[in-house]
């Protein structure tokens, strides 16, 4: 299975990886083949496989069955990609990773069929594999804190008076979740102590959170094809992110009569308003946010013990900060 070149530098992990794509693969049996290729097509189109990555580094503080772990890896993969299909559908994306999604493909109501069949892979993955309830009850609850932060992001659409604390409760749940379920999944199924796995899930948090600060920040000073999808489409669909949220809080008034046109902006008038959140600091104060975060992390990772688990987990998590795409 093909994986990001990334891995290339991670030569332990890389096999892993590409053993919990091939897993993801066997477990999609479903009759409707079209449907069943696209999702094959968006699991393996280019995603950096960041959250199952996380959950292989954390099980190797201790001995434990490898397939077990590639499983787990799979089942949160499985998941990531069940809720990135039900975003495009609310989002209307036509694009991701430079591919078309399975909603412009086949309409959202097909989509949303298949988001929901990738749900069930998953916890047929983690009934079979988990070795406790526990992971089960922590992903669901994962699940229901992903679907807040969804909701939450729903009820702020369009509203200009959106705080930056809005905005990290509604990522906290939207991306720093699955990041913090990754974590604990590989920790606490590995057999690691129930206060190491709630510390891996404190640290997966804070990696989320940067995570999406820079993905935000990408949207504005990145390019369709480097980031893979349309940039600033959040902020045509009423979804305002942290440099923006930032930037008008230096000036809000220069922002108001752009924001007016809601989704009838012009990619001209788009174009006017990544300048003006450049121009007013806003991807600089997003960025001294996702750098204390990760430092936050980081910090939390120097605590684990020693080893080549530690150094890739410290490795990975300062090169997401470097990131162009």
């Amino acid at each position: 299975m093909k994986i990001h070149p990334m891995w290339h530098e991670y030569p332990t992990l890389a096999p892993e990886l590409a053993s919990a794509l091939a897993m993801i693969q066997k477990q999609i049996t479903t009759n409707n083949t079209p449907v069943a290729k696209a999702i094959m097509e968006m699991i393996n189109g280019g995603g950096k496989l960041l959250r199952p990555a996380y959950c292989l580094l954390f099980s190797r503080f201790q001995d434990v069955d490898r397939e077990k772990m590639i499983a787990l890896a799979a089942a949160i993969e499985t998941l990531h990609t069940a809720t990135l299909i039900h975003d495009d559908i609310i989002d209307k994306s036509p694009t991701r990773r430079n591919q078309v999604t399975i909603q412009k493909q086949f309409g959202p109501d097909t989509a949303v069929y298949a988001g929901d069949y990738l749900f069930v892979v998953c916890f047929k993955l983690l009934s079979h594999y988990a070795s406790s309830l526990r992971s089960i009850q922590q992903d669901s609850g994962s699940m229901e804190k992903i679907l807040k932060g969804e909701l939450d992001q729903m009820a702020t659409r369009y509203q200009t008076d959106i705080t930056i604390d809005d905005y990290l409760k509604q990522v906290s749940g939207k991306t720093g979740q699955l990041f913090a379920l990754s974590c604990f999944i590989g920790a606490y199924e590995s057999g690691s102590s129930p206060t190491f796995a709630k510390n891996a899930e404190k640290i997966g948090m804070n990696i989320g959170i940067a995570f999406q600060l820079l993905d935000d920040i990408l949207d504005y000073t990145s390019d369709d094809n480097t980031l893979g999808k349309p940039v600033c489409e959040d902020v045509r669909s009423g979804v305002y992110s942290a440099p923006l949220i930032l930037a008008m809080q230096r000036n809000r008034q220069a922002f108001l009569p752009l924001l007016a046109k809601k989704d009838q902006i012009t990619d001209a008038e788009m174009n006017e308003l990544r300048q003006l959140v450049i121009h007013h600091q806003g991807v600089e104060q997003a960025y001294a946010m996702a750098q204390k975060r990760t430092e936050r992390a980081i910090a939390g990772l120097q605590k684990l013990p020693a080893g080549a688990a530690q150094d890739d987990l410290i490795r990975l998590t300062q090169s997401l900060l470097n990131r162009k795409a």
